[in-house]
């Protein structure tokens, strides 16, 4: 099956109104040259303004977390999967480190706020992946096994069809180290690879981006895996020349 390339951003904690019109401007613009699917997911603040500045494009919003939670209700501080949908957000990034790590968000936890996504009509980008002393204990593949279990026996089916999967080294995240191409390439495919021993067709046509200290100069190197569908960009995602440029890597 054929999968559409796909580059999202993801920006952080950073940002401001002026840097989303600005940036929505250049992307815009760039856009109907890029042979790829784009999503830009942004502070929850900022959703909105991007969501219209971006209106009658095929550039999606995103944003970056969610409740777990599908009902409203006493739940302070949170955001859930229909109020971002009532914002115009398209997608929303569910599981990344920083959240597992700072936020001790467990693998059930994930399972939980990507079917709250789907259910809430987002496309839930499900970040995976293992820090530098797993990989140093040869534990890579130990790691992802678990968490894509986590995802396939707690997931109903339309929500594996709808997700799309980030595979992101911890230890490349913000480091400005990156595994190489033929390393990227080896774990998306022994990624898909779990997914097809549940389900050939859902592995088939699940987009798997890398995620990790990805920038112009690199992507088209790690672009070339065949498993390897696209890139969660961090930091580079800021800039609007080094995001177009990453996104003209996937020719």
């Amino acid at each position: 099956m054929s999968r559409r390339s796909f580059i999202a951003g993801n920006w952080k904690m950073h940002g401001s109104a002026e840097h989303v019109e600005d940036f929505s401007r250049v992307l815009v613009d760039a856009a109907p040259s890029l042979n790829c699917d784009l999503a830009i997911c942004v502070p929850f603040v900022y959703v909105e303004r991007l969501a219209r500045l971006l209106e009658g494009s095929e550039i999606a919003p995103g944003a970056q977390n969610l409740s777990h939670s599908v009902e409203h209700g006493a739940h302070t501080g949170e955001i859930s999967g229909s109020m971002l949908a009532d914002c115009g957000a398209d997608y929303v990034i569910v599981g990344h480190s920083e959240r597992r790590e700072m936020h001790g968000e467990t693998d059930e936890v994930v399972v939980a706020k990507a079917e709250a996504a789907v259910a809430a009509g987002l496309r839930p980008i499900v970040c995976i992946g293992e820090s530098l002393d797993q990989r140093e204990a040869d534990k890579t593949e130990a790691v992802l096994k678990r968490q894509i279990s986590a995802l396939t026996s707690g997931c109903d089916r339309q929500t594996l069809e709808r997700m799309v999967l980030a595979y992101e080294p911890i230890w490349a995240i913000g480091t400005g180290r990156s595994a190489t191409p033929e390393q990227a390439q080896a774990v998306h495919e022994f990624v898909r690879t779990q997914f097809a021993d549940w389900d050939a067709t859902i592995a088939d046509s699940l987009p798997i981006l890398y995620g990790g200290s990805v920038k112009p100069d690199n992507a088209s190197a790690l672009f070339a895996g065949a498993d390897v569908d696209g890139a969660l960009v961090g930091g580079a995602s800021l800039k609007s020349d080094s995001f177009v440029g990453i996104a003209r890597a996937m020719g």
